[in-house]
């Protein structure tokens, strides 16, 4: 049974920042975003190889983002089938806040107890 999704939002301070994170809350959707605004329009095998999430994920994923209004997705009528997802208007809206989301991630990974690029090259990285 699917979770229910925008149940209600009360408009208080900091409703606007539940209903947006609500958009991404997913496991792999921000990461879906962000590889659709780097890489542009990708394919279902394309994206599986890159988020690495199993098939029924990842379709579940994509059909949210799709319901949201996040991406797009067209459907060629061809042997076999091949669907492209691509950002909207309204997900490529979302473009600074990933953009904020990465920078804050490559400076902040190593506090999580992953190494960063910097550190693996370093010699003195234990």
């Amino acid at each position: 049974m699917a979770k229910p999704r925008f149940s209600r939002f009360d408009c208080a301070p900091g409703c606007s920042v539940e209903a947006a994170i609500g958009l991404i809350d997913g496991k792999w959707k921000s990461v879906i975003l962000y590889h659709l605004m780097t890489q542009g329009t990708l394919r279902f095998g394309a994206l599986g190889r890159i988020v690495k999430a199993t098939p029924r994920m990842l379709t579940n994923q994509l059909r949210e983002l799709e319901e949201d209004g996040l991406i797009t997705r067209t459907v060629f009528a061809q042997v076999p089938p091949r669907v492209d997802y691509a950002l909207s208007p309204l997900g490529r809206s979302m473009e600074p806040i990933l953009q904020a989301l990465k920078l804050w991630g490559d400076a902040n990974l190593g506090l999580y107890g992953k190494p960063t690029a910097s550190a693996l090259e370093s010699p003195d990285a234990a």
